[in-house]
């Protein structure tokens, strides 16, 4: 096996019972061992996972009904090729199992992070921490979220975002220079906050 991204990973195959193996017309199927079986967790906190879950289950409770019951109308009013509240009752109901699709996929890959045990020295995952712009002095205060839960007008940062991640690890007046949209800025580490 090699390590080379490059070079397709290992396979066996099992053949047709009826072929030899020697003509191309024998069925073969190809089974991949140990690449993309493994699922990446994300990192969400208590309240997002609620959030997540609380989404999903107004979208199954209530939405779907609701669009089911839609679309029974609408095929009530004839022509289903030029019914316009029919398409659209299809496209929403589309729309609505796809999203709850993507919620149970995010729930199922998701690993609760309990905010209330973290460290008070450095940040991490959950923390709530306030930094000093070194250039303008202005004082702000984020917290780093899952990807699903981050919210930028709430001050609620991705955990894969640069700044989340140049921020992880550092401690009380550590210095930390994050790439932005808005070009290079300095960060002093002011205070993590605790609850």
């Amino acid at each position: 096996m090699t390590d080379d991204p490059l070079t397709p990973p290992p396979c066996s195959g099992i053949m047709h019972p009826n072929d030899t193996g020697r003509t191309p017309t024998g069925i073969f199927f190809i089974f991949y061992r140990g690449h993309g079986m493994s699922m990446k967790r994300n990192p969400i906190t208590k309240e997002g996972y609620a959030a997540l879950r609380e989404e999903l289950e107004r979208l199954k409770k209530h939405e779907r009904p609701k669009i089911i019951a839609a679309i029974e109308e609408a095929r009530g009013h004839g022509d289903l090729s030029e019914n316009a509240e029919y398409i659209y009752a299809k496209e929403r109901q589309a729309f609505i199992e796809t999203r709850m699709q993507d919620l149970e996929n995010k729930l199922g890959n998701a690993e609760i992070i309990d905010t209330n045990k973290l460290p008070t020295d450095r940040i991490v995952f959950g923390s709530r921490f306030v930094l000093c712009n070194v250039d303008t002095e202005e004082e702000i205060c984020y917290q780093i979220v899952g990807v699903d839960e981050s919210d930028l007008n709430r001050g609620r940062i991705s955990v894969e975002s640069p700044m989340a991640k140049a921020l992880i690890g550092k401690r009380i007046s550590d210095e930390v220079v994050v790439d932005t949209p808005g070009g290079k800025r300095e960060y002093e580490v002011l205070e993590i906050v605790t609850e």
